[in-house]
């Protein structure tokens, strides 16, 4: 046994850091010197800085399971929750919990877990009104605009996140939307796209702090509904969605301003349905895509426009579904 010091007081040669995340291990004795030299590199184990996962469940056909990937990696994903129920929730969060709401049929469920431990979702309460809604969240409250309950829906309802319980009127978007895409800052909300008589290429705008009803942002590139969308704290991205036909569209916006979308470039593939996204501070991304359930994972790195790479693969195919993450745009830094 080789000994590291001497008098014999530490024998056990250290293992390197599994990572710098605080949950990361960096087992054994180390000089000082060495653990600075692994967090000058970014490798050690730091208090706060938490793991940056991402999370998809739900979807077609009546799924339950919530599974997980490390987003700074790149693999597949295993399994982590249970939604209270099997469907196609959508979902949102803040660092600490993820939410998944809504389904066909007018379902109202919100269901919740803790990103620390995963396991079976707890029922968070009800919004105002079923369906299958349009996600968004910063810190403090999440926000769900649109959808479909025996027509289009212009209702746009919020929680705080920490305080389970019935969702609450915020106010309306421009018109009833039953294929809009969400995403966020830490200070405002976007709702991009969707199906509104026709598909439409509207952006919109709400202050996620205040109350009211939403305002004009932009245009997207193209009018497409049943997108998906992500963002870091300066840019929201909309991929893929139906124009009439399945598209592999991504393009983005800057959500501090407004304004309209500029071409980001093209997924691997083209899909409908909402593809679920999720994203850090620097990546995005897309998981589920149809026209049969598939296990496909793209990702981009936000701050640079180009095409999507692949990623990894889901445990199981499946689309229609809710992704969120701990370290999303909404979540300050």
């Amino acid at each position: 046994m080789t000994k590291r010091y001497l008098g014999n007081i530490i024998t056990q040669n250290p293992t390197a850091p599994s990572g710098p995340y605080e949950s990361d291990a960096a087992p054994g004795v180390w000089s000082l010197a060495e653990a600075f030299a692994y967090s000058k590199a970014g490798l050690w184990p730091t208090a706060g800085n938490a793991a940056q996962f991402a999370v998809f469940g739900g979807g077609t056909s009546s799924q339950s399971t919530v599974e997980k990937v490390d987003i700074g990696t790149l693999g597949n994903s295993s399994d982590f929750a249970t939604l209270t129920t099997s469907r196609d929730a959508y979902a949102t969060g803040n660092n600490l919990r993820a939410l998944f709401a809504g389904g066909a049929g007018g379902d109202t469920t919100i269901d919740f877990f803790l990103y620390s431990s995963g396991g079976s979702a707890t029922d968070f309460g009800d919004l105002t009104l079923g369906r299958r809604p349009a996600c968004l969240a910063n810190d403090t409250r999440g926000v769900f605009g649109g959808g479909y309950n025996g027509g289009d829906v212009n209702v746009i309802d919020y929680v705080t996140i920490a305080s389970a319980g019935n969702a609450s009127d915020f106010g309306d978007l421009l018109a009833g939307n039953s294929g809009t895409s969400a995403c966020a800052s830490t200070t405002r909300g976007l709702f991009g796209g969707g199906y509104t008589g026709a598909r439409t290429n509207v952006i919109q705008y709400i202050t996620i702090g205040s109350t009211g009803n939403a305002t004009d942002f932009g245009d997207l590139t193209v009018a497409r509904s049943q997108l998906g969308s992500l963002s870091n704290a300066t840019r929201g991205v909309f991929v893929a969605g139906s124009d009439g036909g399945f598209t592999n569209i991504i393009d983005y916006v800057t959500i501090g301003s407004t304004g309209n979308a500029t071409d980001f470039g093209d997924l691997t593939q083209s899909n409908s349905y909402p593809a679920a996204g999720a994203a850090s501070q620097t990546r995005g991304l897309i998981a589920g895509f149809a026209s049969s359930p598939q296990d496909t994972i793209n990702y981009i790195t936000i701050a640079s426009a180009g095409n999507a790479a692949d990623f990894g693969d889901l445990v199981r195919g499946r689309y229609d579904m809710g992704g969120t993450s701990n370290v999303h745009g909404g979540i300050a830094a």
